[in-house]
């Protein structure tokens, strides 16, 4: 008998679909993930650049693994329009 590597996507008896948790990370784990202050993870989170955290408990904010990820997958790609930031000059060249 061989051990078999669980699927993320399983299916119920009644045909639904079941899917594995979501990996939840609290802001220490982001901030190791993403080399950014923590403030300009807070700015980034309100202007929409950067995934919306979650409350789980009043005192609790997490940030799901994967939309991280996927927001890491977007940033790598080029875009020639980006700015280097509100109030800098920009590049001579």
């Amino acid at each position: 008998m061989t051990a078999t590597k669980p699927t993320t996507t399983e299916t119920n008896p009644d045909g639904n679909l079941k899917c594995a948790p979501r990996r939840m990370l609290n802001e220490q784990q982001v901030l190791e993930i993403i080399p950014i202050s923590r403030t300009t993870l807070y700015r980034m989170e309100k202007s929409g650049k950067f995934p919306k955290s979650t409350y789980i408990s009043p005192n609790r904010r997490v940030w799901f693994e994967d939309q991280i990820v996927a927001w890491q997958n977007t940033a790598d790609e080029f875009d020639p329009n980006r700015a280097r930031g509100k109030g800098r000059r920009a590049r001579a060249g």
